[in-house]
Formats: structure tokens, sequence, C-alpha cells
């Protein structure tokens, strides 16, 4: 089903529209097709009114966290695909004429116009037939369509989210009930639904329309012309509508002769309460009132339909039976991202009904559920041992076999002795550990890897452009320090002994207290001196384990003549399946390619594909995967990438395997637990994919604002495969684009 949202209270703002955030996403998990058109700003009581001889104009809107206002507005759409709602200088008729004719074709024909959910009531006669949001029903009845008008009838002021949600997920019933049993002769439905913790309870009645009338007077209000009057629209609608919840009369005085007066609209709503106060019961005002959903179907005329009287029964679901007070959910965050943080909030607003976001582990309740996501040094890794079947975390304990670089070597090459027709044995270069503390015990080090040795040496009877090169990398370090490119046992001794030359010299080893960055600062000036690149300084707490690998050389060089890797998202999920994320990223290094004996790493930016060293605009450093066939950057086709894909599913699914049968000390999966990991490929000009490295807490911040839907796409998928049935319970499902390459049964020790 295809549903073309429109209101007339414009885009989610928690002061003058917060409803229809809400629905829009309960649509959407009941697997609707949603197409959202509003007023770019508060349209209420306009009725079906459009604005002639002016032009509309479009803007573009993308939808924030829930029941917060962090949306975006933005002048052009975007172009990553990610979800996006029109906003447009107009009426709720006029978005419902442009969303029908306009926009969204590709998504298929539109079934139902919903209109709202409006911030108020919307019974009786004077409001209907003012009322925005009816217009807007009105205007897709009038186009053909099938339309309902929705209304949420709120008692507080205080606008609970667990209200509407309950109000939203209760009005998606009604919306797809009524569709599959539309009533003969109607042309479009208007529903109040309460506000309140009882709404999915409470009974739903057919009604008509209460006939009634302005008695008190105008409902405008008369205030001095010199008064300036600055309110914008939706701060007076907000105004109205909580007026109807208590609203005191006042009148001016007498006044002589003819006076110049401005006028504000200032309804009298006691006129509706009276009205409603004396009515029979039947009408939609008395079943508003009375706290019931009140549905009224209608001619394009006004006129309601007759042959609806009494009660509508929905089927109650096993999700709104669970949804209750007692059984909320809570998520610990303190991720101290501002990138990541307002992203896992909103995914996990949207995913789990009923949950609640909280700082503290300690505001949890002793016996309720909880996901903890934040940092590692912050998560309470004994309240998750403690409460195996109440506390989940966002990263297993010790997980090193794979995330510290020469642990990971270690990993694969016992692995591969095992099981040598592995893929991993073709995949990941030809690596050997070093552990050293100083220069002097090279040739120590250098004696155990005797292949090393011998490569080395051999390389001194050959030109630079015939030896085999090879890469440092520092066990310890991320976001590239401390690599090196080297091909003789001289060169290897020169960055070494540049590694002692730029630590801090201790005068007294007892008092002396150095901070890394004060570490960081001399490295740097040494390296400036040296003509190396100071953005790949190391700081000297790391150099103690080192990972040596065969240089990659040729890469794959796209159109860009740029050398890139691939970062690839990985869930590891329980004790213990993977997962991999299929939309993946290319990480393109800052300048163009030069192979290893042209730069002797003087300026490693050509080949260093960590985008955290890029600095300024980066353009075009990060892009998706699956796009470099359509924008002229791969010249071959799509099954190329396919090619890639495939190996990369094949390569982490044994890696993990390799790791949790393999090296379960060092890497122990609990059932409790979830991660993410940033998984790094390259590919070489024949297109054999080798597996980089494996980091923990990926920075997610170097994806950009431009490709963050990719982000919050993973997000969903997290919660999907591994929050959402931990917390409220279910089987998981096929969560989109979370493509499984691992499942394990792991017994106890």
């Amino acid at each position: 089903m295809h549903v073309l949202v429109v209101n007339d209270d414009g885009p989610p703002s928690q002061l003058s529209s917060p409803y229809v955030h809400s629905l829009v996403h309960e649509l959407q998990q009941a697997g609707v097709t949603v197409s959202v058109v509003l007023p770019n700003t508060q349209r209420s009581w306009i009725g079906k009114a459009h604005i002639a001889h002016t032009i509309v104009k479009p803007t573009y809107f993308r939808p924030g966290t829930l029941h917060t206002d962090d949306g975006t507005t933005h002048s052009r759409p975007r172009q990553d695909g990610g979800e996006e709602w029109i906003l447009i200088d107009g009426t709720p008729a006029s978005c419902v004429q442009i969303g029908l004719y306009h926009y969204f074709q590709e998504k298929g024909p539109i079934d139902l116009v919903v209109s709202g959910p409006n911030y108020g009531r919307n019974s009786t006669a004077v409001f209907s037939l003012s009322s925005g949001t009816i217009g807007g029903a009105m205007e897709g009845a009038v186009c053909g369509k099938k339309s309902i008008a929705l209304s949420y009838a709120f008692i507080s002021r205080e606008h609970d989210p667990v209200q509407i949600k309950g109000a939203s997920l209760l009005s998606v019933r009604l919306i797809k009930h009524l569709f599959n049993n539309w009533g003969a002769g109607v042309e479009l439905y208007t529903i109040n639904v309460p506000l309140t913790m009882e709404s999915s309870k409470a009974k739903i009645l057919y009604t008509n329309i209460l006939p009634n009338k302005w008695t008190t007077g105008s409902s405008f209000k008369e205030i001095e012309a010199s008064v300036e009057q600055d309110e914008a629209p939706q701060e007076r609608e907000k105004e109205l509508r909580e007026s109807e919840l208590g609203q005191q009369e006042s009148q001016d005085g007498a006044k002589k002769g003819i006076k110049h007066k401005h006028f504000i609209w200032a309804p009298n709503f006691a006129d509706v309460r009276s009205a409603v106060d004396k009515s029979e019961p039947g009408n939609d005002g008395w079943a508003v009132n009375a706290g019931y959903v009140s549905i009224t179907p209608l001619k394009a005329n006004f006129m309601h339909v007759p042959g609806f009287k009494g009660e509508l029964l929905l089927e109650e679901t096993e999700l709104l039976k669970n949804l209750t007070i007692e059984n909320v959910a809570y998520a610990a965050i303190d991720y101290e991202d501002d990138y990541v943080e307002p992203r896992l909030i909103k995914a996990l607003q949207e995913r789990v009904p009923g949950l609640r976001i909280v700082k503290r582990l300690e505001d949890v309740p002793s016996n309720g559920k909880v996901v903890q996501w934040s940092t590692y040094e912050k998560l309470n890794f004994d309240h998750l041992l403690a409460s195996p079947d109440t506390s989940l975390a966002c990263s297993y304990i010790i997980r090193k076999a794979i995330i510290r670089k020469h642990y990971l070597a270690h990993t694969i090459h016992h692995y591969v002795t095992k099981s040598p027709g592995s893929i991993l044995s073709k995949s990941f270069a030809e690596s050997y550990p070093l552990e050293l503390d100083y220069v002097e015990y090279l040739d120590e080090a250098l004696s155990e890897a005797y292949e090393l040795r011998d490569s080395l040496a051999a390389n001194e009877e050959k030109g630079p452009n015939e030896r085999c090169w090879w890469i440092l990398k520092p066990s310890m370090s991320d976001r590239g320090q401390g690599i090196r490119l080297f091909s003789t046992v001289l060169e290897l001794e020169e960055i070494f002994e540049l590694f002692e030359e730029a630590d801090v010299e201790h005068e007294d080893e007892e008092n002396e207290q150095y901070e890394d960055k004060a570490r960081n600062e001399v490295v740097e000036e040494k390296l400036q001196v040296k003509g190396y690149s100071k953005d790949t300084s190391v700081i000297t707490s790391q150099l103690r384990h080192f990972l040596v690998q065969k240089y990659i050389h040729p890469p794959l060089i796209l159109a860009s003549n740029r050398k890139f890797h691939i970062r690839t998202y990985v869930l590891a999920v329980g004790a213990l399946k993977v997962y991999v994320y299929k939309n993946m990223l290319a990480l393109f290094a800052a300048s163009e390619y030069k192979a290893p004996w042209e730069v002797r790493n003087e300026d490693l930016s050509g080949c260093l594909t960590n985008t955290c060293l890029q600095t300024g605009e980066r353009e075009g450093s990060v892009q998706l995967f699956w796009d470099l066939h359509k924008n002229g950057m791969l010249s071959a086709e799509k099954e190329v990438l396919d090619g890639i894909w495939n190996n990369i599913c094949k390569i982490t699914g044994e890696l993990f395997a390799a790791a949790a049968t393999g090296q379960r000390v060092h890497f122990q999966a609990l059932p409790n637990a979830f991660e993410i990991f940033g998984v790094d490929f390259m590919v070489d000009n024949t297109y054999n994919v080798s597996l980089l490295e494996v980091n923990s807490y990926p920075d997610f911040k170097q994806t950009g604002d431009e490709l963050s839907s990719l982000i919050d796409g993973l997000f969903e998928g997290v919660i999907d495969v591994a929050v959402k049935p931990f917390l409220i319970g279910g089987m998981v499902g096929a969560a989109h684009d979370m493509e499984k390459v691992l499942e394990l049964v792991l017994g106890n020790w």
C-alpha cells in the first residue's frame, strides 16, 4: 500500500506539529510505503483552500530523531537515497495535489491519502468546516483517492512519547482496517483518536459530525493597532490548541466611534464545549469527550454517510498486548560522539516500541531489560556478566584476536595451518610479527622472522623498483600512526632509530610525567626535520609490538589515479552470528598513487587511504562502493563488484570462525553482547581481495554528512538483528542489507 501523508501543522515540531513523524514511522514499520508532502509552516484553520496566483516552491526535509526538532531543511534534494520529505509554501490541499501528480511516481500509484495527525481534535461542525486537516483529506477525495483525516485529541499539555506511539499504532491499525473494508458510498473518513495512555484500548465508534455554531460572538479579538505583532503562526496555533484546556474569556471595554484596530484569531472554545455537553450520544464531539475513538464517514460535500452506527472492533495484536509500562525496555546511551549518538537514539526509538532512553545504567529498574551503548571504557561489564538475561552491551569484553594487528596475523596463521584450503590463505598478505623495545634488538627479532630477513637481504642486490617492499605497522596504533615502508634492513633500522630519537628523554624516571600529546609533538618535529610526513607520527608507548606485511603493489587504481580501500561494517552478535553490511564505502587516498620506491616515507598521502589523515573538503575521498561502476571510476562491469563483495563475505566469515574456534582465550563471544567492527580490505590490480585490519569502535564520522544515511541504515540493521530481539523478544528477521556470513554454536569452556 502506498500512502501519501499531508497535514496542516507543517514539519515536525514540538511546538506545533508533534505527531506527524510518529505516524509516518509507524506506517513504515507496518510495511507501508509512505510519501510525505507538508506545508513548510503552520496552515491550520485554512480548510480546503488553495492560494491562487502564487508560485509554489518546494524545500526538502530530512527527518531527525523522533520527538525532537533536529530534522533539517535543504534547498535541494539529497542524492544518496536517504529518507526525505517535500515541504511546500502552500496549503494542505495543495500538498495533496502536488503529492499526487508531481512526485513519487517511481514508488507506484498512491492508494490512500492520510491528512494529519492534527495537533488537537477536529470534532463538531465549527472545527471540521475550517480544518486544514479535513481539507487535505477532502482534496484527496475530490481527486478520486480514498482519504482519511486523522486528529489526536490531547487532554494534557505533556505529550508523552509513549502516548504518541500508542495513538500512532492504533491509527495504523485503523487506517489499514478502513482501507481494506472501505464503506460503500464513503469518500473520506475523519478520525479522532484520544491521546492517553489507554488509547490503544479505547472503544472505537462510528459517529456523525455534531452540528454546532459560534454562539458567544466573534472569533476574533481586537488588539491595539500600535502593538507589534510578530508572533509566528505555529506559536499562535499552539496557544489556540492549549486554550481548549481552559479558556478564560476577556472583553475590552466599550469603545466610542470608529477606531483603527487590528484583529487576531481567538475563537471561544466554550461554544464547542457547551454544544457537546448539551448533545445526545452518538456524535463526534461526544465520543471524543468520552475518551472514545470517533470515526465519521463522509461524502466530499461534508455530508456524513448513513448506515454506520455502533462500535468498531479491531483484532488485538501481540505487539499491543506486550506494550505495557511494566515491559518498557531501556537504552543507556553515552557514546560521546555528536555524529553517532543522535543517530543511535533516533534508530533505537524508531525500531524498538516503547523504548526509554537514559544516560546512566543506574536509571534502569533492577528488573528492566537494557542495552548499554557507550564507549568501551564506560560499559559496565560487571552488570553485563551478572545479568545475562536482562543486560546487553555493544561490545565484547575480549576480542584482541582480531583487533590487534599482531594477534590478527597469529589468528589467521594458526587457522590456515590447519585449513590450508581456506580463502584466508590467499587473502591476507604475508606477515611477520616483530617484538622489540630498542633498535639494538632488531637483529634478534629478525632472526625469528628469518623469511623476512632473507627477503630484505635479497633486496639489497636489486634496484628499488625490483624489490619486494614491506610495510611496518605498530600493532597498538590506529589512524595511520607509525606506518612506514621499507625494503632493506638498513631502511628498517633507520625507521626505528627515528622512533627512538623522537622519544622524550627521562631526566628523572621516578618523578617524570609526560603526556602522549607532548611526545607526539616531539615526534612530529623530528619527522619534519627528516622530511617525513608528520601526520603519521606514533606515540612511543605503542612501540613494542609491530606487524610487518608484504606491501600490496600494484593496487587496483581507478580513474582518479588514487589508491583506495574498502571499509566494510561487520556485526558480530552473541555466540556467534556474523553479518556483513552490504552498503560499503570506498575510501581514497588524498593524492595520486606512487610506487613505494618513489615516496620513501617522505609523503605517504598517496599510499595511505586513512581518511582521518586528510584535512579540508576531502573531495571524492569517501564514495559508495556500489557506485564505482556508475560514476566512471571503474571501467569494469558491476559483476566485478559482485565478485569483490562475495569474497569479502567469505573472508569475513572464515576470519570470525578462526577467532571464535581457534583463539577462544583472545576472542570471547558473550551471548548477551554484540559489536560493530570496521573491517578494511584492499583490492589489487587482478581483483584479488586482501584483508587489511579489523577496527573496534570504527570512526563513523569519517563517512561524512552527505552519505550519513548509510550509517543510519547500519544502525537500523544492527538494532533489528541484535538489539530488538533481546529487549522485546521475537525472532530475528532478515534485516535489510545485512548478509549473514557465519553462525556458530559455541559451547562452554
